[in-house]
């Protein structure tokens, strides 16, 4: 474990899936885990977000998890692995093996708080103390920023507040009156788990869902999905969702939940009381619980000393890289989000790091 001040060459800040693919080419550039670069990850361990992940959600049951680069040299495949058992612990063991294969030598537990300049170096700042580097890139995704809108009366409901990050299990929410936001594939995984478990749900989103025909998502939605956060991206905008380009594919167990009327969503409601909440008619949906599946926003605050936000919300990137400062890498952020794949942005990053060092 890293104590005191330290010095490399990189730091990439996360252990999921884009960090560990900029590491894997790195090392194939022959830079040295551990020594030439340096990958901090706050997480207990392995697996990214997705060790945080509850226990009921299946591989195949939300976008498709790629395989990082290289993972065939272990004989592992996302694409072969078992659906019966939780994919937090079918990612958490694949990224284990993947780890120990390549030697990356992940330090963890690590909490970073801050990046800053000091002279011509770049620290980063952590709970073990600080590292010196010439090049950050950072990892951190966007499970730690989750994101809930505000609405009328929040701070008034004497129920639970859950978002997709602190949803555990449906048996904890068992006999209750819940009521589920979002249009995205974990409100839909929440509801279709609920089913005959809660008491009584209730679906609200703020747009009609774009069900797609095809049972999963196709190249041609992956690629308007990219399209629209790559621009935003290079805009330095506030990035719009993955499921606002991809929409939501109308698989068989999705399919089989519209037609018994359970994936029937009723739009947004106005406001929240103490029992429940209130719609635009006047109506209102008693509630002992609100599942807020509204998503995340990109994990930047430790960058904040550098003061690479735009005013229009979002951090000009290009290929990787941040408009504002050039030692700062942005992997999975925009049009490399792990979500719809971008492995290959690992091998981007790690070439351009190679033409500065």
């Amino acid at each position: 474990m890293i104590t005191g001040m330290t010095d490399t060459q990189v730091v990439i800040v996360g252990a999921g899936q884009a960090g560990l693919a900029v590491a894997y080419y790195l090392r194939r550039f022959e830079l040295t885990p551990g020594e030439d670069f340096v990958i901090l990850d706050r997480g207990p361990g392995t697996g990214g977000a997705w060790q945080h992940r509850w226990d009921a959600l299946r591989l195949g049951s939300a976008h498709h998890v790629n395989d990082l680069p290289g993972m065939s040299e272990l004989g592992l495949s996302f694409d072969t692995a078992d659906r019966t058992l939780p994919a937090k612990d079918i990612v958490a063991g694949y990224y284990r093996r993947y780890e120990d294969h390549f030697g990356l030598q992940v330090q963890r537990p690590v909490t970073v708080s801050r990046v800053f300049d000091r002279g011509a170096d770049l620290v980063v700042a952590h709970d073990q103390g600080e590292t010196r580097t010439r090049i950050v890139v950072n990892a951190t995704g966007t499970w730690g920023a989750p994101f809930i809108p505000w609405y009328p009366g929040m701070g008034d409901f004497a129920g639970r507040h859950l978002h997709t990050s602190s949803y555990t299990s449906a048996e904890e929410l068992a006999g209750q009156s819940v009521v589920v936001v979002g249009g995205g594939t974990s409100a839909i995984g929440f509801l279709l788990e609920l089913e005959g478990v809660a008491g009584e749900l209730t679906w609200a989103t703020r747009r009609p869902v774009d069900f797609r025909d095809e049972s999963e998502l196709t190249i041609e939605g992956g690629v308007a999905a990219v399209a629209a956060q790559d621009a935003a991206a290079r805009a330095g905008q506030a990035l719009p969702s993955i499921v606002s380009g991809t929409g939501v594919p109308r698989t068989r167990r999705i399919a089989a939940g519209i037609d018994r009327g359970l994936l029937v969503e009723r739009g947004m409601f106005a406001r929240i009381e103490r029992d429940g909440v209130v719609w635009d008619d006047g109506s209102t949906t008693r509630a002992d619980a609100i599942i807020w599946a509204t998503g995340f926003r990109p994990e930047l605050r430790h960058l904040a000393p550098l003061k690479l936000r735009e005013k229009a919300g979002g951090l000009t990137v290009a290929s990787g890289a941040a408009w504002q400062d050039s030692r700062i890498f942005l992997a999975g952020y925009g049009p490399q989000a792990s979500t719809i794949g971008a492995n290959r942005a690992g091998r981007v990053i790690a070439r351009q790091i190679m033409a500065q060092i």
